[in-house]
C-alpha cells in the first residue's frame, strides 16, 4: 500500500503560476505535477509559455504568483543554483557547455575535485575517473573523456549535458527541443538514454515540436495554450490529431496546403552546371528549378545540401561550373551578388545567421532594403514603418510593436521576420534552409499556406529540409544528395519515402539527368 501512495505523489508541483513581462501575459493560473520516474511531454505552439514555465522552475525567472512544491515541501528559487541544489536540472536548446574544455571537464565544471577545499589544484586522476562512471550511465563513449567538447558531434555533446546533470545528483531533467540538432541515429541513442533514466527514477520534462517523439517519449503530455493550461493527454490518448486540436483549439483539416493551379515556369528560374564548390564533394552537380515550383532537397546529414545553398547564395567558394539565373550565366562572388540578382536564402540557424537579436522587429525587416528605404543616404523613418508593418501584417507575425527586440520573439515568429525581410524584395527564387525547424504546429502550417502561394504567384521555391514528413507533403519534386552527389530526382507522383532513403544512402539513383 505505502509503494502505491508514493507512487502516486508528485516529486514536483506546481500551482496557480502566473507569470507577466512588458505587454505580454506569459503564463496564468498553470497548475501542473511531476511524478518519480516519469517522462512528462510539454507541448504547446510556440509563444504558448512552455519555455517561461520551465525557467522558473529552474530558478532563471521568478513567478508574480502561485508556489511551487517540491518532495511535499514548498519552495522557491531565487536562482539557478538553488534549483540545482534541489535536483533540477534545465537543459537548454543552445547547449550551455565549454568547448575548448575536456570532456571530464564539463561534467565537473565548477565542481572541479580538490586536493583540499579551496584548493587551486585540481585531483585531474580523480575527476576523470568519476566522470567515466557519467558516461557509462548515459551511453557515453568512454574514449571521448579527454577530448575537446567542441570536437564532439551534437548528440554526443548533448550527453555531456545529461553526464553533467546526473553528478549534480539531478532528480528532474528538464529537456529544450533535445533533437533539434540530432542525427536520427544519436536520437535514438537519447531515447534509450531517457528510458534508462526513468527506470532510475529520474524524472524528465521534454518539450518538443516533434509529435512522434512526444508519443514515444512522454508517459503524459500537459498542453498549454497562449500561456494557459490546455489539457493533458495520458499516453494512450496521445495521437497527432489530439495533440493538435488542443495545442491550436481547432482542428487541422490538412497540415499541408496543396494548390492544383500552380503554373511551372517551361524555363527553369535556375540552373546549376556542373557546380563544384569549396570543401564540398569532387563530382560536380547539375540541377534546375523552375518558377511555380517548390523542390524539396533531401539528405542525411552531411549530404552537403546547406552548403550547395550557400554556394550558390555566395557564402562559399564555386571552384568551377557555372551557375544560370533566368536563362543568362551569372558570376556569384558574395551574398551580395546573389540579392542583386534576386536570389534570397533563409539560413537554417536564423538566430545566428537571419537575425540580430537584440535589434527591433522593424530593424530586421528593413535591414536589407535600405535601398528602397534611402534617399541620398538618409533612411526615410515612414516608409521604414511602413515596410515593417506590411510585412507583420502579411504573415501574422505576433508582436506587439515593431520596436520589440526581435530575440524575444517566438522561433516561429522569428522565422516570419527572416522571410518578411526577404518577401520584402518581391524575389523570384526563394531558398528556405530548414524552414520550419523549433517552430511550433500553427506556425508550421502558416508557412506552409504561404510558401504554397507563393509558388501559385510563379515563385521558385528551393527548401532544404530534414524533415521527411515536411519534404513529402510540400514538395513538388525532389531532390537527393549523397555524400555531395545528386542520387534522386523525384517527380511528386513517384514520390514514396523508400525512394528518397534509397538515394540518400547511395542504394539507388532516381531520375537523375
Amino acid at each position: 500500500m505505502q509503494d502505491s501512495v508514493l507512487e502516486n505523489t508528485p516529486l514536483l508541483s506546481v500551482r496557480g503560476i502566473c507569470k507577466r513581462f512588458p505587454g505580454v501575459r506569459a503564463l496564468h493560473q498553470i497548475d501542473l505535477d511531476l511524478f518519480p520516474g516519469e517522462a512528462l511531454a510539454l507541448v504547446g505552439e510556440n509563444g504558448a509559455g512552455k519555455s517561461t514555465l520551465m525557467k522558473i522552475l529552474a530558478g532563471v525567472y521568478q513567478p508574480d504568483e502561485g508556489e511551487i512544491t517540491f518532495a511535499g515541501q514548498r519552495v522557491e528559487f531565487p536562482d539557478v543554483s538553488a534549483a540545482m541544489k534541489l535536483g533540477i536540472s534545465l537543459i537548454h536548446q543552445e547547449l550551455n557547455l565549454a568547448e575548448n574544455l575536456s570532456v571530464a571537464a564539463n561534467i565537473f565544471l565548477g565542481r572541479e575535485p580538490g586536493i583540499r577545499r579551496f584548493s587551486p589544484w585540481l585531483r585531474r586522476g580523480q575527476m576523470r575517473q568519476d566522470a567515466l562512471q557519467w558516461m557509462e550511465r548515459v551511453k557515453l563513449n568512454t574514449n571521448l573523456v579527454d577530448t575537446t567538447v567542441a570536437l564532439l558531434s551534437p548528440g554526443e555533446k548533448q550527453l555531456v549535458e545529461i553526464a553533467r546533470a546526473l553528478a549534480m545528483n539531478a532528480r528532474v531533467i528538464i529537456m529544450d527541443e533535445p533533437t533539434s540538432s540530432l542525427t536520427q541515429r544519436e536520437t535514438n541513442q537519447l531515447y534509450l538514454v531517457i528510458d534508462q533514466l526513468k527506470k532510475a527514477g529520474v524524472s524528465i520534462v521534454y518539450i518538443s515540436h516533434r509529435l512522434a517523439e512526444v508519443k514515444r517519449i512522454s508517459d503524459r503530455a500537459v498542453i498549454l495554450r497562449d500561456g494557459t493550461y490546455a489539457g493533458e493527454l495520458r499516453k494512450e490518448e496521445i495521437t497527432h490529431d489530439q495533440l493538435v486540436q488542443k495545442m491550436v483549439g481547432r482542428e487541422l483539416k490538412q497540415l499541408f496546403p496543396r494548390s492544383d493551379n500552380k503554373n511551372r515556369t517551361s524555363e527553369p528560374i535556375l540552373q546549376l552546371k556542373n557546380i563544384i564548390f569549396e570543401d564540398g564533394s569532387s563530382s560536380p552537380i547539375s540541377l534546375s528549378i523552375h518558377g511555380g515550383e517548390i523542390v524539396g532537397m533531401a539528405g542525411l546529414v552531411g549530404a552537403g545540401r546547406t552548403e550547395l545553398a550557400e554556394a550558390v547564395f555566395g557564402i562559399r567558394k564555386i571552384v568551377s561550373g557555372s551557375i544560370w539565373y533566368q536563362g543568362q550565366e551569372i558570376s556569384i562572388q558574395s551574398p551580395r551578388d546573389a540579392i542583386k540578382h534576386g536570389i534570397y536564402l533563409v539560413p537554417e540557424d536564423r538566430r545566428l545567421h537571419g537575425l540580430i537579436l537584440p535589434e527591433g522587429v522593424g530593424f530586421n525587416l528593413s535591414l536589407p532594403n535600405l535601398d528602397r528605404l534611402s534617399y541620398l543616404r538618409l533612411i526615410s523613418k515612414s516608409r521604414e514603418q511602413q515596410l515593417g508593418q506590411e510585412q507583420v501584417d502579411r504573415l501574422r507575425v505576433k508582436t506587439h510593436k515593431l520596436a520589440q527586440p526581435v530575440g524575444l520573439l517566438s522561433g516561429g515568429n522569428q522565422q516570419k521576420v527572416v522571410l518578411g525581410k526577404w518577401l520584402a524584395r518581391q524575389p523570384q527564387l526563394l531558398i528556405l534552409d530548414e524552414p520550419t525547424r523549433g517552430v511550433d504546429v500553427g506556425a508550421r502550417q502558416e508557412i506552409y499556406k504561404m510558401m504554397d502561394q507563393l509558388a501559385c504567384q510563379g515563385m521558385a521555391i528551393w527548401m532544404i529540409s530534414s524533415d521527411m514528413e515536411e519534404v513529402l507533403g510540400m514538395s513538388d519534386r525532389v531532390l537527393v544528395l549523397h555524400e555531395g552527389q545528386l542520387t534522386g530526382n523525384i517527380s511528386r507522383n513517384e514520390l514514396s519515402e523508400e525512394k528518397i532513403m534509397n538515394c540518400a544512402t547511395g542504394a539507388s539513383k532516381e531520375s537523375v539527368a
